[in-house]
């Protein structure tokens, strides 16, 4: 089932292909850009685009990387993984693309970005249950990432319970980001099952936040 975004556009969440991933860096430069301010510098934002913020390909390859579109537009992307790396674009100096063991370990949530333009209107939200309900499929039933300041107030409404910030040398510049973890079998944390899978793309229908 769709649902409608602000604007009324059917919003349709997709795994994203390679040729999506010059549309996401633009993406997700602009988001970090705008939706970070007040919380990071311009320094550490530039930092964080140049070294740490992007697009993780080894995702797109594993179908495990998704995007959200309005109107044929891309407005937000977000992933999950069943992979090490806990974070880091392809420009990311520490990567680990071993697997981790779904029965103790958890998911890991990855790379989740809006248009500054449609910020705020359940993008995210779609995005993180179609995750989740995937991670679930794939035997998970823990889930972990690692938030950035503006992000961290999202993913605790959504049943996220984070650790005290820490902070990360990014390219010379030293950034603070949340340790954040979910038990999908908690009580209040059931996830729900927001798509259905046809033949081409997700479709979702969840609750703006």
């Amino acid at each position: 089932m769709t649902r409608a975004d602000p604007a009324g556009e059917a919003l349709t969440i997709r795994p994203a292909v390679p040729a999506d991933i010059p549309v996401l860096e633009t993406l997700i430069a602009a988001s970090a850009r705008a939706l970070g301010r007040g919380y990071y510098s311009e320094a550490e934002t530039e930092a964080a685009i140049a070294h740490v913020f992007g697009v993780d390909s080894e995702l797109v390859a594993d179908g495990s990387y998704l995007v959200a579109e309005s109107g044929g537009t891309i407005v937000g992307c977000g992933g999950w993984s069943r992979r090490r790396t806990l974070f880091g674009s392809d420009r990311a100096a520490t990567r680990d693309a071993g697997e981790v063991d779904p029965a103790s370990e958890p998911a890991r949530i990855r790379a989740f970005f809006v248009a500054p333009d449609a910020a705020r209107g359940g993008i995210g939200t779609a995005l993180l249950a179609a995750c989740e309900a995937a991670a679930w499929a794939h035997g998970f039933r823990h889930t972990t990432l690692m938030a950035t300041l503006p992000g961290e107030p999202f993913y605790a409404r959504h049943g996220y319970r984070g650790d005290p910030a820490i902070g990360l040398d990014v390219g010379g510049v030293t950034l603070r980001f949340v340790p954040m973890m979910k038990n999908l079998l908690h009580k209040g944390n059931n996830i729900s099952r927001p798509y259905r899978r046809s033949e081409n793309s997700l479709m979702e229908s969840t609750e703006t936040p």
